[in-house]
């Protein structure tokens, strides 16, 4: 029987981790309005957890060595072990300042985890494939823990009512499972001598494109966070799906998004780029457009539904010619600084989409369209770059 490749466990414990995720994190939202949250309130906690995880993984960025990424990232899924079963006993306690201390420590060791894996595994092996390998992990296995909550929440399973804190403890479970796993994973062979290189910051200001690309994930996450930050608690409120109907609904849209954008890769990348750029962003800023003016639930939902079918196409224009710009020596820092950006944007974006949900839902899109029509300005300006650059 052949032995499993390290950098393979590395993939099983991801994928454990990523049905954990997508079990509860689904429902983390209406897990907390069942405990008498606001939707201000969610919002806030939800920005405050993402804010303060930016810091974790610029900590971690600085000061933690490969040689200790595997036992630092043990340690994380440990303490987000311990921390989910404080959670499930919390449930219903109304102790609010606790519960707000548990989310946004689950927050926090959640999103370091997400940006450390690929890390860990070029400590074992490092390739374009299994970067793919890794991506394609995360985003599927996440949609299977999407799939068990929507098949069995709400059902009842030898005597025992599954609701959203029953789904928290079975996610606590693949949790546990992925720490066994990793615990399993050697990766002794590392070079702790690492060849210098420039400041991140300073590589990133020589290029005006690189700097303004980062300007461009920032807004735009910004923009998509505003509109869909809170997607769980519109589709139940707004909307009035069940949970179980909200959750299938979501996974099925996602499973689409990504043969979309697969199949998008593959035969539809038109070679006017800002084509692409109007085809990915445009629609979809008409959409919230027409959704803020309507504020019809009908189309307001057509729009929600095409913004996530098209979220992962054309990310080869979008955001692929970018990365690939970067020296594959600077290729490790630069994932983190775009993943600090992201979670930043979304921290924001979140925050507002908070904000504008207590105002009314067409004005939850009429605020993403603002910043799209930055997002979009961006796009077409970096495209003129590249073009004038003739890269």
């Amino acid at each position: 029987m052949n032995k499993i490749k390290e950098e393979n466990k590395i993939l099983i414990m991801l994928a454990f981790f990523s049905i954990s995720i997508g079990l509860w994190g689904n429902f983390r939202q209406i897990w907390l309005q069942d405990n008498n949250f606001s939707v201000t309130q969610i919002s806030n906690i939800i920005s405050i957890g993402t804010l303060i995880s930016i810091i974790g993984i610029a900590l971690i960025e600085k000061y933690i060595k490969l040689n200790k990424l595997k036992n630092t990232i043990t340690i994380i899924l440990v303490i987000k072990f311990v921390n989910m079963l404080a959670l499930y006993y919390l449930n219903g306690t109304n102790q609010i300042e606790m519960i707000n201390l548990t989310i946004v420590i689950d927050i926090i060791m959640e999103y370091i985890i997400i940006t450390s894996i690929y890390p860990l595994i070029t400590t074992i092996v490092k390739s374009n494939t299994i970067y793919s390998k890794r991506k394609l992990t995360e985003y599927l296995f996440r949609d299977i823990g999407i799939l068990f909550g929507g098949i069995f929440i709400g059902k009842s399973i030898a005597g025992i009512l599954v609701n959203y804190n029953i789904c928290l403890i079975i996610s606590n479970i693949f949790l546990a499972i992925s720490i066994i796993t990793i615990i399993n994973i050697k990766n002794n062979n590392i070079e702790e001598k690492q060849k210098k290189k420039d400041s991140m910051f300073s590589y990133i200001l020589k290029s005006k494109i690189i700097l303004l690309y980062l300007l461009y994930v920032l807004i735009g996450t910004i923009a998509m966070s505003t509109a869909l930050g809170l997607k769980m608690l519109m589709l139940t409120n707004y909307f009035a799906f069940s949970d179980s109907i909200a959750t299938n609904y979501l996974l099925i849209v996602g499973l689409i998004a990504d043969g979309i954008g697969i199949l998008v890769l593959k035969y539809l990348t038109p070679k006017n780029d800002y084509l692409t750029i109007t085809i990915k962003f445009g629609i979809r800023f008409v959409g919230y457009i027409i959704a803020f003016i309507s504020n019809n639930l009908t189309i307001t939902l057509m729009a929600i539904t095409w913004s996530l079918l098209i979220s992962t196409s054309y990310e080869n224009i979008c955001d692929g010619v970018y990365i690939n710009r970067v020296e594959s020596e600077h290729q490790l820092s630069f994932a983190n600084i775009r993943y600090i950006i992201r979670f930043l944007g979304e921290a924001i974006g979140v925050f507002f989409c908070g904000i504008m949900y207590k105002i009314g839902l067409k004005y939850i899109f009429g605020l993403s369209a603002i910043f799209m029509i930055f997002q979009i300005g961006l796009s077409y300006y970096l495209v003129y770059l590249r073009k004038e650059q003739k890269v």
